[in-house]
């Protein structure tokens, strides 16, 4: 990092690991402020900017608890940008099915629970969240990362010593599933000779060097994977050229548990060796 003040506003999905991250910054030396009202934002930045210590880099959870105060949130980042205030905010998502697992499993309560059922609950916090969302520096879509790879996620895309630098996420998937939503680039792959066809095949996964081997050995998959490593070769310097932070590949085949997984992993390869920042996980490898 250069050594300037850092402040990051925490925002998202209730449910979505908001409270996490909020540690993870704590440990990493930030002063954290846990539910700001909106229009104390400029305040503490000013401080941020001017304090030493402690007080040098911020992090600031604002979230749907305060939903009378939150409506204020776009206004105040619009003022802050107009008076020339950095920051940066970093928006934590999961999808449906996963907000109402944590909740049973937790046994907490959504904001809104008392005025409606938790679907319908979550489905306005969303429409709520959704301006701020999309203004977001940051989206992280929390649904399938375990812990570990949620703070990797942060280290990544937030304290990585490149900061200015792309952060490339390669995610494979299944199409019976559906197409990952936040992807920028996708690639189907289902040309490629299916392993699940193989009985002694069926129950690996393209983590295993021997669904590896069979998938590679066909000349289509060389031929493939020349042509794709050639266009990102192509494309990222571009991204960042524009100034792009977070690059999202999903790759596709049937049910996410052989093909995009072996494709997948020899990508990220070949792009760590080039020195890009990668970060691969596999969404449906488990099925189902």
């Amino acid at each position: 990092m250069d050594g300037k003040a850092r402040l990051i506003i925490i925002t998202g999905m209730s449910g979505a690991g908001k409270s996490t991250a909020a540690n993870y910054f704590e440990d990493k030396g930030f002063f954290c402020i846990d539910n700001l009202p909106p229009f104390l934002l400029p305040k503490i930045a000013t401080i941020s900017s001017n304090g030493k210590g402690r007080y040098t880099d911020t992090a600031i959870v604002v979230d749907i608890r305060e939903r009378d105060l939150l409506k204020d949130l776009i206004p105040v980042l619009d003022e802050m940008q107009q008076e020339d205030i950095e920051f940066e905010v970093l928006f934590l998502d999961a999808d449906d099915k996963t907000i109402i697992k944590r909740y049973k499993e937790t046994r907490r309560t959504h904001p809104f629970s008392g005025e409606m059922s938790l679907p319908e609950a979550i489905a306005k916090e969303r429409e709520i969240l959704a301006d701020i969302k999309s203004r977001a520096d940051y989206v992280i879509d929390n649904s399938q990362l375990l812990t570990r790879e949620f703070l990797q996620e942060l280290d990544n895309m937030i304290l990585n010593k490149q900061y200015s630098s792309l952060v490339i996420n390669i995610m494979s998937f299944g199409f019976k599933y559906g197409i990952p939503v936040e992807s920028d680039l996708v690639f189907d792959v289902r040309f490629l000779p299916n392993p699940h066809y193989v009985p002694s095949l069926k129950n690996l996964t393209g983590k295993s060097q021997a669904v590896r081997n069979y998938i590679f050995r066909h000349e289509e998959t060389g031929i493939f994977m020349d042509k794709l490593t050639d266009m990102l070769q192509f494309l990222i310097p571009q991204y960042i050229k524009e100034g792009k932070q977070h690059l999202i590949i999903a790759i596709g085949c049937t049910g996410g548990r052989h093909r995009s997984v072996a494709i997948s992993n020899e990508i990220a390869s070949r792009l760590k060796k080039e020195g890009h920042s990668v970060v691969c996980r596999h969404r449906d490898i488990a099925g189902k």
